[in-house]
């Protein structure tokens, strides 16, 4: 993508968030062993995703991007895997009706082991370690032999991350993301007694893959109507892994990143001169950058020219991550400077991390009638500056947890003990993710009417 960078650049600049190893011999082997290992993405499919989102940049696709806050080793399985990934197919189903355009489908999967945090270190009971950073960085449990940075555990990540992915890539082309298998599921939910709301969207769903059967459209005939294209995603913060992995596109000639199909930046590690933005301004894989209320629009222009200094369709999405009731005063300012430096970008709205809060019960929790109010003001400014809002960002699990407050089967304070299981940030459980597609499909068919309206 530049110039004269190399991927291990990142060393020289100004690092944050990421550990100090104690061991360096054992750091150096691990990375030594972890650059023979064979990438787990392929610069072709990195390529595919980004011709996907170019499309989204222009409102002719949609961007659905969900999965884990962070993913554990413990918690690795094959059905939990099978969960998140019906989930979000069912989520896609319903956004496809309402866009009316492909749903483009990333996992924070397979890669999403690592996580920022507000302090580097944490007390309980009087006793202060350093903060628990990802499986992938150290343990979860308060002690200070697992809190202590073990370079072996990339070894680790990368082998559950390999068989993430083949069992994904297996869900994708096997007949499990048939388009009639998942809409089945969909229409259980919509049966619930509180969500008539959804069974109109639902039943429409069902007539169309009628007449399409009627018509002679199956999936025997239409073999696409069987499979799916899925990526990962991850935030790119261990750079170690990220430079181990990274190879040359043997078409291209081009760096790219071996560990996901797309990468991100997160708002606490963006700083124009920092290591990540270093890192991820030299492969060719799409990148995201998360906008927060701090980005100013001098940062944005800065950052847009070094990650996509040819201004290249699909390489660039900005994820907008302000709370509710901050996105009028914050997305319009970040708008205004894309378009004066004309940049190519695909805006989506991740509704979770600016709405996190401490329940009475000493839980961190999110209402989903913040979320839900997040994406509502991210239409509205989107209808309102003539922009298009090209996709959403979630943290979720098929699991039936109980870690975000509110939706459909109304989770409340109380409940969030009974299965609060995430290592880090609260998830939406599979019946909020669900309903929150439904909420989203009715914002694009708002946004979709408004602008033929216009156009008319």
């Amino acid at each position: 993508m530049t110039k004269g960078w190399s991927k291990s650049d990142w060393r020289a600049k100004p690092r944050i968030q990421m550990p100090d190893y104690p061991d360096q011999a054992a750091l150096q082997a691990v990375e030594a062993q972890l650059a023979k290992y064979p990438p787990l993405v392929f610069a072709g499919e990195a390529r595919k995703l980004k011709k996907q989102l170019a499309l989204a940049a222009e409102g002719k696709a949609f961007l659905l991007q969900g999965g884990d806050c962070a993913e554990s080793f413990a918690e690795f399985s094959a059905d939990n895997i099978r969960d998140t990934f019906r989930v979000m197919l069912q989520m896609a189903v319903v956004l496809t009706y309402g866009a009316k355009v492909p749903v483009i489908k990333v996992g924070r999967m397979a890669g999403q082991f690592a996580k920022p945090r507000s302090a580097a270190t944490e007390v309980v009971g009087g006793q202060e370690l350093p903060s628990y950073r990802g499986d992938i960085i150290n343990g979860f449990d308060f002690t200070p032999d697992a809190r202590v940075p073990d370079p072996a555990r990339m070894l680790q990540a990368y082998t559950q991350a390999a068989a993430s992915l083949n069992l994904l890539r297996a869900f994708s082309t096997g007949g499990f993301a048939d388009i009639h298998r998942v809409h089945s599921w969909t229409l259980g939910f919509a049966e619930h007694d509180k969500a008539e709301r959804y069974r109109e969207l639902s039943n429409h769903i069902s007539d169309a893959l009628d007449f399409m059967n009627a018509a002679g459209i199956t999936s025997e005939t239409a073999p696409s109507l069987s499979t799916v294209d899925f990526y990962t995603s991850h935030e790119a913060l261990l750079l170690e892994y990220e430079e181990a992995l990274c190879r040359i596109d043997s078409i291209t000639g081009q760096p790219v990143a071996g560990s996901g199909h797309m990468i991100w930046i997160g708002d606490r590690t963006r700083q124009p001169d920092g290591a990540h933005v270093e890192f991820c301004r030299g492969v060719l894989n799409p990148i995201g950058l998360k906008c927060g209320p701090s980005t100013t629009a001098e940062d944005l222009k800065v950052l847009m020219a070094k990650l996509n200094p040819q201004n290249e369709a699909g390489r660039l999405t900005l994820i907008a991550r302000f709370g509710a009731g901050k996105v009028g005063e914050n997305l319009p300012r970040l708008i205004k400077a894309v378009r004066e430096e004309g940049a190519n970008v695909v805006w989506s709205c991740d509704p979770m991390h600016g709405n996190t809060i401490k329940a009475a019960s000493g839980y961190k929790t999110r209402p989903f009638e913040s979320v839900l109010r997040e994406v509502r003001e991210f239409f509205q400014v989107h209808k309102a500056e003539g922009t298009i809002p090209g996709g959403v960002h979630f943290e979720m699990t098929g699991k039936d947890v109980t870690e975000c407050t509110g939706g459909l089967r109304a989770v409340t304070d109380e409940d969030l003990s009974d299965r609060y299981h995430t290592a880090c940030d609260p998830r939406l459980n599979a019946s909020q993710s669900l309903e929150l597609a439904f909420l989203v499909a009715e914002e694009l068919t708002g946004f979709r009417e408004g602008a033929r309206r216009v156009a008319l």
